[in-house]
């Protein structure tokens, strides 16, 4: 048996640990699943952020896109003073000067001298569609200006192409024009940004119409990170917080001052992958719960049967030498009195005596037998009427009170005043009171005392109270007590004989008869036995005052 009982717990250990390995490598894979989706929804934006990025370089690029195409040394001989401009080259200008995106358009020679506050620069006037020189320039333009011929210095020399695109910020965007047969810088052409439409009409409706068409679900802003400004947001409600950025998009070779941030948190694909995983680990773990608490149930389960199973063969066995020695008794009695040996009158009695105490006790252990299988079987009968408590208890210790003094015991009877009465069988009752009170004398070595009390509590219920000084009850085996075979093993209790069924008995007793039995009880102080009913009322239409009886299933179905 405790072969068996390990390979159970070895099973158990063997079956709890493969159901959580299962389910740590599921949870694993789900999770794994849902940051795979996170990781590809923000790779789809950053790929989507990075088009707007080439678009917006694009759109710079394009009222100027064929200016790579125009003779370098022409326009070169035509930007000096008296010359006549190129006519290639004003054409572009003028296409230049037709797109918003720029406000103004300034030329400058190699040399830039103007930057440096000692000559003039061209500037493009859309009305007559010339350069013409002027003495005053915005600031801006000489710094953009500069900021091109300081990059180009550098690079001239090894520079394959006619032109170079330089931005300072988002002010200006200059473009250098280079003769790359000579590595000669033919002058500089500055184009003045239009801030305002830029942000407004262009990249804002840009960012809005692939960002805030309700079904991205990306809050994206437009970030002067040197001011820390927002420029522009796709949703004005939400306010901008650097821990919400997932997303950071630089513009590629311009707008440096400025960048593309971007929130993902309420994408819709995000979210319904977040759902998924949440409602999968849901499912998961009440799967697991209910296999895990499957497995237990089934071992605790055949724990108690196994217990049970000791339980019931330790009973037999006890039942067994129980029921022999009232026979032995009883057999050696009989056979002295059938052989005629036995003459004397006193000693007739003595043995007839003998033979009639172990009558009766053989009798009550097969009683406590049979109600054990009635009660299982569900066929005790009830006979319940109406019981007076005071009157059921007072005459029911006035029958046993010769016994308990010879125990030695004290007794104590305190009545209800209110008289109360329960509908219950009496018999029943009876044995319910004699189990208890035969449980208290056999527990009670020291202290002999036992109190019977009455409470009407309210007008609808009473309890009995049942108070011994015994041995008491550990609170780990108060909760086992009223189970059937169980009994307490320990030094003071194991040469108290018992069969486990007293209790058991009580229980369903209580039970049947529509009522309830509690316990507290102290180690070694004592124990109160309480028995709850429903107080009897005379005027109650669904209870007559005749006897009525009923099998267990009956009550119940009732």
């Amino acid at each position: 048996m405790e072969k068996y009982l390990t390979f159970r717990w070895i099973l158990l250990g063997i079956g709890i640990t493969a159901i959580v390995g299962l389910t740590g490598m599921n949870v694993y894979s789900l999770y794994s699943l849902h940051m795979n989706t996170v990781n590809n929804s923000i790779e789809n934006q950053k790929n989507q952020l990075s088009e707007v990025s080439e678009q917006v370089r694009n759109r710079f690029r394009t009222p100027v896109r064929d200016i790579w195409k125009l003779n370098m040394g022409k326009i070169q001989h035509s930007s000096r003073k008296g010359k006549k401009t190129h006519r290639e080259f004003l054409e572009m200008l003028e296409i230049a000067s037709n797109d918003s995106i720029f406000s103004d358009i300034y030329f400058s020679g190699p040399d830039c001298q103007a930057c440096e506050g000692e000559g003039e620069l061209q500037h493009y006037n859309p009305v007559t569609n010339q350069l013409e020189w002027v003495s005053e320039s915005p600031r801006v333009v000489h710094d953009g200006i500069g900021m091109a011929r300081t990059r180009m210095l550098a690079l001239v020399n090894e520079y394959r192409f006619k032109t170079r695109v330089i931005f300072d910020t988002h002010r200006t965007m200059t473009i250098a024009l280079i003769d790359p047969r000579d590595h000669d810088i033919v002058g500089y052409l500055n184009f003045v940004i239009n801030t305002d439409y830029f942000i407004n009409n262009y990249l804002g409706p840009l960012l809005s119409k692939n960002f805030a068409n309700g079904k991205s679900g990306v809050t994206v802003w437009l970030h002067d990170w040197t001011k820390d400004d927002i420029l522009f947001a796709t949703d004005i409600n939400r306010e901008y917080s650097r821990s919400d950025v997932d997303i950071t998009q630089q513009f590629p070779d311009l707008l440096h001052d400025w960048n593309i941030k971007a929130s993902v948190v309420h994408n819709p694909a995000l979210i319904e992958s977040r759902s998924s995983f949440y409602r999968n680990l849901g499912v998961m773990g009440a799967t697991v719960c209910f296999l895990l608490g499957a497995m237990v149930f089934m071992f605790i389960t055949a724990q108690r049967e196994r217990n049970l199973a000791i339980s019931q063969a330790g009973f037999l066995a006890n039942v067994t030498h129980e029921l022999k020695t009232p026979l032995a008794v009883m057999q050696a009695a009989g056979e002295n009195l059938a052989d005629g040996r036995v003459n004397n009158k006193d000693r007739l009695v003595s043995y007839g005596q003998h033979i009639f105490s172990e009558a009766v006790r053989l009798r009550e252990m097969i009683d406590k037998m049979l109600d054990v299988a009635k009660a299982d079987a569900g066929k005790l009968l009830l006979n319940a009427e109406p019981l007076p408590l005071n009157k059921t208890i007072k005459s029911f210790l006035d029958k046993g009170a010769d016994l308990l003094e010879e125990k030695g015991f004290t007794l104590q009877f305190v009545p209800d005043k209110t008289n109360p009465k329960i509908f219950a069988d009496k018999d029943n009752f009876n044995t319910i009171l004699t189990n208890i009170i035969h449980n208290a004398v056999k527990y009670s070595p020291d202290e002999k005392f036992l109190r019977i009390s009455i409470h009407q509590q309210d007008n609808n219920n009473v309890r009995v109270d049942i108070a011994d000084r015994g041995l008491g009850i550990h609170r780990k085996d108060q909760k086992r007590i009223f189970e059937k075979f169980y009994r307490i093993e320990d030094a003071l209790t194991a040469k108290t004989k018992g069969h486990g069924l007293g209790l058991a008995i009580v229980r369903n007793l209580t039970k049947l008869n529509g009522g309830q039995i509690t316990l507290k009880s102290t180690y070694r102080k004592g124990s109160i036995f309480s028995l709850h009913f429903p107080v009897y009322n005379n005027h109650e239409t669904n209870i007559t005052d005749d006897k009525r009886e009923r099998t267990t299933e009956e009550y119940i179905n009732e």
